[in-house]
């Protein structure tokens, strides 16, 4: 305790009332051998820079009294320094070009990210082998992919990776460290990009990013103006994308686990309601084939009830009393993987389990149908209840447990009932703090509750693009609690767009991913990663495409001119139908070859 104390007070005496920020403009010089960078903020860091050596990668800081070489090549504004990353022949530092303000989370400024770019320190690349070239321009195309990502958020001066609750029980004094230290690790997007800075102590530039969405609405009640702010956080202990990571890991991180808090702000009063998502923490695969819906797969392993137990004996650690809701479907794969979900929870029976078939329940659209999932937890879920302090920062009420929600993807279906949820537990937060009286709803108010379903159904597009790579489906149920023609073609478009990712773009997207967050590690002594014994995706699929397209333009045109005409033609028209036929059947028996797959990590 006296050590506390003593760190407490360092770190007044360090930083007064002030608490640490990050810079939120940065000059970026370029030069033929170095990059420097540079806070332009005169309240964080002022005069503070480091530079990067392009030959060697190497991180130098400067003093505010070094000097700074004039006539750079090149000069520009950025605002952050995401990372850095070292591959085979040199370091890549990743910074962020354009932002984005999206509003404000509990007095300070929210961005997004609209734009990064890696800058090369890579000039002993032409010192190499060919392989390792050739290599290293994969790792680099990879990076160009994850210059790309979606769902990205940072802030210069609050941590965006613990909820309200947690932060309320955390020592005062954490406000004055960096904010990477501040920051809970699961939930930080770069935090393996981060270590070389964190080394180097450049804490001023050191900017924990999340990934996942971050939505705000304001209205007012009784003449007083409410704030609805809704922030969801995508771990990264599992990281990846829809068809490559699925399920739970030895460890029980698993697939598209999501953090998902309520903030609702009125009259001084401050609330927060947590719920959490993630994939069926068993070990099952689905792989890619080319075909809309591939076959699941449960992998029979001895650790399994180890894994259940780890994943759960987590979500206990951090939130409380968990339920489980599993929205899958009770026959077809989806029912074989939530029998055995079932099977496993019934081990465990101080966890509860509540099974709810959504498609059969609320098929064509009756969402209002889920008030019988309501009924079924209703109890437990008034006793797990919110978090709830008033101006004074006094605690009033804390949250006691947590509903954890899944589907297959832990996408359309656990959004729409999340969001159903969230309406329960906001009416029950509105009355508490006055703004409703006690058989109010925010149903009541016509206005209000169409912008807190547009609320929830961005929010439900921001994570399906970071997991699926597409809009979230059933957006219509969320927003208008009915399913209307063009929010079906949205949904056709949408699914469309997911089979050509999954397909064909996933695989890639999972490598970058394993890449930057560290599941793996470039190593310039072992073989290369990118030796393939099969088909190559991007040098067979183009050729049997345009063999199929061609053999079903010719067959038609040499049938439609056999008609009438001699037998030559019509059995050049057979022909054509044969290699055809024989081509799809090819493509058909070696689907999972053909589609783009990752090459760096495996399944678990």
């Amino acid at each position: 305790m006296a050590e506390e104390e003593d760190e407490a007070e360092i770190l007044r005496r360090l930083h007064g009332d002030r608490r640490s920020l990050c810079s939120r403009e940065l000059e970026l010089r370029e030069y033929p051998d170095k990059y420097v960078i540079r806070s332009l903020d005169p309240d964080a860091a002022p005069d503070r820079a480091f530079s990067i050596g392009r030959s060697d990668g190497l991180l130098q800081p400067l003093l505010p009294g070094d000097a700074i070489s004039e006539n750079p090549c090149k000069v520009s504004t950025i605002y952050g320094v995401a990372g850095v990353i070292r591959l085979l022949a040199g370091t890549y530092v990743l910074v962020i070009t354009s932002r984005k303000d999206v509003g404000t989370y509990h007095g300070s400024s929210i961005y997004r990210v609209n734009s990064m770019r890696f800058l090369p320190c890579n000039e002993a690349l032409k010192h190499s082998t060919s392989q390792e070239r050739r290599d290293e321009a994969y790792f680099t195309s990879l990076l160009s992919t994850v210059e790309t990502t979606p769902g990205l958020y940072f802030s210069y001066e609050r941590d965006l990776t613990v909820n309200l609750q947690r932060a309320s029980k955390v020592a005062e004094e954490r406000i004055y460290k960096p904010l990477w230290k501040q920051a809970d690790p699961r939930f930080i997007w770069n935090r393996n990009l981060l270590e070389e800075l964190i080394e180097a102590k450049l804490d001023p530039f050191i900017i924990p990013v999340i990934q996942g969405s971050f939505q705000t609405i304001q209205f007012t009640l009784k003449e007083i103006p409410v704030k609805i702010t809704l922030i969801s956080r995508r771990c990264n202990r599992r990281l990846g994308t829809r068809m490559w990571r699925r399920g739970a890991n030895l460890e029980g991180a698993t697939a598209n686990f999501v953090e998902t808090e309520q903030l609702v702000e009125f009259e001084g009063f401050r609330s927060s309601f947590l719920q959490v998502r993630g994939s069926i923490p068993l070990l099952w695969e689905q792989i890619v084939d080319l075909s809309y819906k591939p076959r699941l797969n449960i992998i029979n392993h001895e650790e399994t009830p180890k894994v259940v137990q780890r994943h759960f004996h987590d979500l206990v650690q951090r939130y409380g009393e968990t339920i489980a809701v599993d929205l899958t479907d009770k026959h077809g794969d989806e029912g074989q993987l939530s029998r055995a979900f079932a099977d496993e929870m019934e081990k465990f029976p101080h966890l509860r389990y509540v099974s709810f078939d959504f498609h059969s329940v609320c098929g064509k659209g009756n969402f209002d149908n889920l008030q019988l999932l309501y009924d079924q937890i209703k109890e437990d879920f008034e006793k797990q209840g919110y978090f709830l302090v008033n101006a004074e920062g006094e605690i009033l009420l804390e949250q006691s447990g947590i509903i954890r929600s899944n589907c297959i993807d832990c996408l359309d279906r656990t959004n729409v009932t999340q969001s159903f949820l969230a309406r329960k537990s906001l009416d029950s937060q509105l009355q508490k703090m006055g703004a409703f009286s006690s058989s109010e709803s925010i149903s009541n108010h016509k206005d209000i509750y169409d912008m807190f379903k547009i609320l929830w159904a961005e929010h439900g597009d921001d994570i399906s693009l970071g997991y699926a790579g597409s809009h979230a489906l059933k957006g219509d149920l969320v927003r208008y609690g009915r399913q209307t023609l063009p929010g079906l073609i949205k949904d056709g478009m949408s699914a469309l767009s997911r089979y050509y990712m999954n397909n064909f773009q996933d695989g890639i997207r999972q490598d970058a991913l394993d890449l930057i967050s560290g599941h793996y590690t470039v190593s310039r002594h072992g073989p290369s990663p990118f030796h393939l014994n099969a088909f190559e995706t991007f040098s067979y699929l183009p050729v049997a495409s345009a063999i199929i397209i061609g053999g079903i333009t010719l067959t038609t045109v040499t049938l439609h001119q056999a008609v009438g005409q001699n037998a030559q033609r019509f059995v050049s028209s057979i022909l054509w139908a044969g290699v055809t036929a024989g081509v799809l059947a090819l493509v058909k028996a070696n689907g999972k070859q053909f589609c783009s797959r990752p090459r760096l990590c495996g399944l678990l």
